[in-house]
């Protein structure tokens, strides 16, 4: 693991990148959660930690975890679905994950995490690419739909960016279903 994490850590696949390459991944052999989301913000991208940011706060609430806990990469392994930050839209925002990272990395990642017993879907981009045609036509339906994929050891969530607090509000069944379910399965690991 650690010879492959060298190699994507040198990773140029993306060479142009606004803020150019800089790939954000945490993963051991001895992992037992893996949470693959989106793409590093700019902040994860300048620190090198990810879900060093608000939405890491949220993420973290969510699984009931300590920073510690969340950053011992012993137990929890970090994978997004673009490993470096893909840069902004016009209108604000970031732009997707690149659509090369995930083909170029993520099954050798995946080999080498042989003792993943959960994996968390964070967000549209793991969930289409991981889900595919299993996937509901929302976000929200995929979600509301969660445990469809527990028989698979997938945990789907929305991302937990400041845009998600809407949704949380109309649909009290996150934080009243998913959210606890969601601590069970971590504490029961962890």
């Amino acid at each position: 693991m650690d010879d492959l994490l060298a190699d994507i850590r040198a990773c140029h696949i993306c060479a142009d990148l606004p803020l150019g390459p800089r790939p954000i991944i945490r993963a051991q052999t001895s992992a037992k959660i893996l949470i693959i989301g989106q793409a590093p913000g700019t902040k994860v991208h300048e620190t090198g930690v990810p879900w060093n940011d608000p939405s890491g706060d949220r993420l973290r609430d969510w699984m009931g975890l300590a920073p510690d806990q969340f950053y011992d990469d012993s137990t929890i392994a970090i994978m997004p679905m673009g490993l470096c930050y893909p840069g902004k839209v016009e209108k604000g925002g970031d732009k997707p994950p690149r659509p090369e990272c995930a083909p170029a990395w993520h099954q050798k990642v995946l080999d080498e995490l042989v003792n993943i017993k959960l994996t968390l879907l964070v967000g549209s981009y793991a969930q289409a690419y991981y889900l595919g045609k299993r996937r509901h036509k929302t976000m929200t339906d995929t979600i509301r739909h969660w445990q469809d994929y527990r028989g698979d050891n997938l945990f789907v969530l929305p991302h937990p960016s400041w845009r998600v607090t809407n949704l949380i509000q109309k649909n009290p069944w996150l934080s009243t279903e998913v959210f606890p379910q969601l601590q069970q399965d971590v504490r029961a690991l962890i």
